[in-house]
């Protein structure tokens, strides 16, 4: 199957795009993947309405890329950006094509892995958003979102650094910390819900395991491409 990725910032997408290449790859032989195609509006297109809190503008734009990618001969779609999700359900009865929803993906791993609480990372409007809640809750999952200032500190170099593709020393003890004070309220599992927060944060260097939101999605997709 073909897959269309709808992209946000070209760091997200791009760690997406290779991903299903590397997947696909190890499911289908060197140098093979499932057939991709990638349509990329401007970030800031997406930002202005963010900014004015238009969560149906930001779906508008998801949709215009979903017709591109329909057009392109796509078959189904994901979209490597979690805050943009807020607009999905917006405009999803109107898309050409089927989605397959970050959240849904990295709520079906959580569970599968055994996990009861889970922090959640991500944009300052992913975080206070349900996009993760609803799909967690569904299972029987938990979840601690982060204290206003750590929301807005993440923010910073989230939206300052990582989606310019800066990855500073500073970013990855600001997500450390946080993820520390998660842990020690009980969490036993982080969601990486940033499309960027996976270039510095991993099992590695992380106080809780890591959900890699960017990773689990380009994976679920090849799996689904490659099992029609």
């Amino acid at each position: 199957m073909h897959i269309g990725i709808v992209a946000g910032s070209a760091e997200g997408a791009a760690l997406c795009y290779r991903t299903i290449a590397h997947e696909g790859a190890n499911r289908l032989g060197p140098y093979a993947h499932p057939p991709v195609t990638l349509d990329s509006i401007p970030l800031s297109q997406y930002q202005e309405c963010i900014d004015r809190d238009d969560w149906q503008g930001v779906g508008e734009l998801m949709l215009q890329s979903a017709r591109t990618l329909a057009k392109a001969g796509a078959d189904f779609l994901i979209c490597p950006d979690n805050t943009m999700h807020q607009g999905l359900p917006l405009i999803e009865s109107r898309s050409p094509l089927p989605w397959l929803h970050i959240a849904a993906v990295v709520a079906e791993e959580a569970r599968a892995r055994g996990f009861h609480r889970i922090g959640l990372l991500g944009t300052k409007w992913l975080v206070t958003s349900d996009v993760y809640p609803e799909q967690l809750t569904a299972r029987g999952l938990g979840y601690l979102r982060p204290a206003d200032e750590e929301r807005e500190d993440i923010n910073h170099f989230i939206m300052n650094e990582l989606v310019n593709g800066i990855f500073s020393p500073e970013a990855i003890a600001c997500h450390q910390h946080v993820i520390a004070r998660m842990k020690n309220d009980g969490c036993d599992a982080v969601v990486l819900g940033c499309t960027e927060i996976p270039l510095i944060m991993n099992d590695d260097n992380s106080p809780l395991p890591t959900l890699d939101s960017t990773r689990l999605l380009a994976r679920a997709a090849v799996e689904r491409a490659v099992s029609r």
